[in-house]
């Protein structure tokens, strides 16, 4: 897979975008496609199709960066009610661009979008066995003490 996309032209300065802040490490614009007025996205310079290939350090950096646009978002015109923040990893989740970006949307009432699920009840036992088994994964192979 193609590791360049429209975001790596936009970080070069060869593609337009609509800059809300840049760093040495993050970029966040405008998103051309969005689902409520004032939708950006913040994205890391380096490329990185998947969380996997991202640093947490920097991860954690696209994050604390969608936390001031939320709150300029609130602060400004588009004085949204809400913000939603989404991060598709993978084709199932819905990833469309390999390069990882957070979604910051403001939310108003009646805008219109909304995630939809079907949200189940499982039992405790299925529960524990599961988080069992997330936190072993966790402790085996990134470092974290369960």
């Amino acid at each position: 897979m193609n590791p360049y996309t429209i975001f790596s032209e936009i970080i070069a300065g060869s593609a337009p975008a609509s800059k809300v802040y840049e760093d040495a490490d993050v970029l966040a614009f405008m998103d051309i496609r969005p689902v409520t007025p004032g939708h950006v996205l913040v994205i890391p310079k380096v490329v990185a199709r998947s969380l996997a290939e991202l640093d947490p350090a920097l991860g954690g950096k696209l994050f604390q960066v969608g936390q001031r646009v939320a709150a300029a978002l609130r602060d400004s015109e588009v004085a949204c009610d809400g913000v939603n923040f989404f991060l598709a990893d993978g084709v199932t989740a819905g990833q469309e661009v390999f390069h990882v970006h957070l979604h910051v949307i403001p939310r108003t009432p009646g805008d219109g979008f909304g995630l939809r699920a079907r949200p189940t009840s499982p039992a405790r036992a299925d529960l524990d066995y599961l988080a069992g088994s997330i936190g072993g994964s966790l402790s085996r192979n990134a470092g974290f003490d369960s």
